[in-house]
């Protein structure tokens, strides 16, 4: 399957030129992307692990930028909570985020990006279906490293019940969101193109 220009990149080469300072720019807005959305978080009284808004970041960031921009922008994103600045979960930052109980799901959106941009590079992103497969791919990447990371802290007995099932619900909720943001975008700038064309087909006819 040929490889599509990424949603970010697209909107991005209809105002400005393809430069690596372009590129740059769109790696650190991921970056504070994610950020901004771990800060929707929601502590539970059974688990270490909060509900956030961070997988739904990792979602858009890796739809949005595709596989490799997207990696990058989380892989930054991790290079600056780990600096210490506030940006995990409920404004918390440092090394010990990344050695603790979520770490393994902190990790885990790296290759979770790298996924849902290379499905989205396919086209997945741009029809809700095959969207919400994508994210759900990716959120099930996320809990493959996360659960298993948890488990060195809870007990693999207990991994599953403190790290899994209590955040289905809110998976299903992230996927289904980010599928309708990315489709809907797409199918406004599939009709903006589509009105341009015909423009630029009527400004032909009219002059000839």
């Amino acid at each position: 399957m040929t490889a599509r220009a990424p949603l970010a990149l697209a909107i991005r080469d209809r105002f400005v030129r393809r430069t690596a300072a372009a590129d740059a720019a769109l790696i650190v807005a991921g970056s504070l992307v994610m950020a901004a959305t771990a800060q929707w978080s929601l502590p539970l009284p059974f688990t270490p692990v909060p509900i956030t808004g961070q997988t739904l970041g990792v979602l858009l960031v890796g739809a949005a930028l595709g596989a490799r921009r997207g990696a990058g922008s989380i892989l930054l994103y991790l290079l600056q909570g780990a600096a210490g600045l506030p940006f995990f979960a409920g404004g918390t930052g440092g090394l010990p985020v990344l050695a603790g109980p979520t770490g393994g799901y902190l990790i885990g959106c790296v290759p979770s990006a790298y996924v849902v941009g290379l499905l989205a590079e396919r086209g997945f992103d741009r029809r809700f279906r095959s969207a919400v497969v994508a994210f759900a791919t990716g959120e099930a990447v996320v809990y493959l490293f996360g659960v298993f990371w948890l488990a060195r802290f809870v007990g693999s007995e207990r991994a599953l019940a403190a790290g899994l099932w209590p955040f289905l619900p809110g998976t299903v909720v992230k996927a289904a969101l980010a599928g309708a943001a990315l489709s809907a975008t797409w199918a406004w700038i599939r009709r903006r193109d589509g009105g341009r064309a015909a423009r630029g087909e009527r400004g032909v006819a009219s002059g000839s």
